[in-house]
């Protein structure tokens, strides 16, 4: 049973608004207890481990408990806060400046999900409480605010709906709901009965033979090395891990900038080949550049796909296109949801959108036969980032029942969540 500190309404009447804005002594404790049950819950479910991602369901609950609207600010900003701790640290690493940017753009980041949350909190009926967590839902799962939407507890479907595909999101949603009211003694059951199934009943959809996905531990010199010898390693590697494969996919930015000459390069390694490699690269303009994947063979070479959102602040600078400046990354939010590479339609993610909601929400809707996510984590080591997008990123390929091939690049290998997926 819940300790009644967690159980007792709001005071009703004509000092309502008063006493949520000036909490009393009990009300204090009792937030004080949410807040740390919020901190809990939001490392525990995004530790890089998919199988905890279900904690993130307890938010809700933790949520429709607060007892005014800045306790519900406060227990909304400490599970983002918590589920997003690795921020500071690689933020210092990839400007290699001190903690404060780092831990600036760590709260900034929080402000739109901890805003929402707030704004919709309501300490009146069960049923308009529901509505209100329905529509906070949607509003961290869509741009603008779905921008930073991370750490959504929506990403759990996966863990407890396996192949159930839309109805396992909309069962979740449900459970989701159901947390915010009085009832949610009985989600928190069948959330744990969910839970404990699917622990024991492990399924991951099988990676057919013909696709590999190589992780590279070039560190930060990935792509930053335009000569020849560069890519002509690269080629050698590709060949080496791909001998039975047909499709190959590099991380995020191998390739660097994408140019004629370079694609020449590619077409010429692959001559004797049958592969068809996917990888990372950028296509510079005046105007700035877009971060894609590329298809390369030895008969043709193209970009396959141009990223819909690009990590926000470090790579998309949208105050910059507005001043007229440019250099920065655009994004292509709604654009190629799915491509298509020798007949096969494909999911891509590139990093970031691994994290966030939309993407491959619509990718599915366009029924891909394969999930492709890609990364370069160098700048993420000593955190838990990349593997938090690994978790993510296979909980959905788990969900839809579509296979995923990974590709990072980091300083040095993690290989828990692609042992799962085998």
């Amino acid at each position: 049973m819940t300790p009644d500190i967690l159980e007792r309404s709001p005071t009703a009447g004509s000092s309502d608004l008063l006493s949520r804005s000036s909490p009393s002594g009990h009300d204090r404790l009792r937030g004080a207890i949410l807040i740390g049950l919020s901190v809990a819950a939001g490392a525990v479910a995004w530790s890089g481990n998919m199988l905890t991602l279900p904690v993130a369901m307890l938010f809700p609950l933790l949520w429709a408990k607060s007892p005014s609207r800045v306790i519900a600010a406060a227990v909304s900003a400490a599970y983002f806060l918590a589920a997003s701790r690795g921020l500071p640290q690689g933020v210092a690493k990839f400007y290699a400046a001190d903690l404060w940017p780092g831990l600036l753009l760590w709260a900034t980041a929080s402000v739109g999900f901890t805003l929402v949350h707030a704004v919709l909190w309501t300490g009146h009926s069960e049923k308009r409480r529901g509505v209100r967590y329905l529509l906070a839902m949607v509003l961290t799962g869509v741009p603008p605010f779905g921008i930073a939407g991370w750490a959504h507890p929506l990403n759990a479907a996966g863990v407890l709906f396996p192949g159930w595909g839309w109805c396992g999101l909309g069962a979740t949603a449900i459970l989701l709901v159901v947390m915010t009211g009085r009832r949610w003694q009985i989600a928190v059951a069948v959330l744990f009965g969910l839970y404990a199934w699917s622990a024991t009943d492990w399924t991951q959809p099988t990676v057919p033979d013909s696709w590999k996905g190589v992780d590279l531990a070039l560190g930060q010199n990935l792509g930053r090395n335009g000569a020849l010898r560069y890519h002509r390693d690269l080629i050698a590697t590709v060949l080496a891990e791909g001998e039975e494969a047909r499709f190959v996919v590099l991380p995020e930015r191998t390739i660097g900038f994408w140019t004629p000459t370079v694609a020449r390069v590619w077409q010429h390694g692959l001559l004797r080949s049958d592969i068809t490699v996917i990888a990372g690269a950028a296509v510079v303009d005046a105007a700035g550049y877009d971060n894609v994947m590329v298809s390369i063979s030895a008969s043709e070479a193209r970009i396959l796909y141009r990223e819909r959102m690009p990590v926000p602040l470090s790579m998309w600078r949208p105050w910059q296109f507005w001043m007229g400046q440019g250099g920065g990354a655009r994004a292509h939010f709604f654009a190629n949801p799915v491509v298509e590479v020798a007949g096969m339609r494909i999911a891509p993610l590139i990093c970031y959108e691994q994290l966030i909601l939309w993407p491959i929400l619509q990718s599915m809707l366009q029924a891909p036969d394969i999930i492709v996510a890609t990364g370069n984590g160098w700048w993420t080591s000593g955190t838990s980032i990349i593997a938090i997008q690994q978790a993510s990123a296979v909980a959905w390929s788990r969900l839809f029942g579509v296979p995923i091939v990974m590709a990072f690049n980091q300083n040095s290998f993690h290989s828990d969540i692609r042992e799962m997926t085998k």
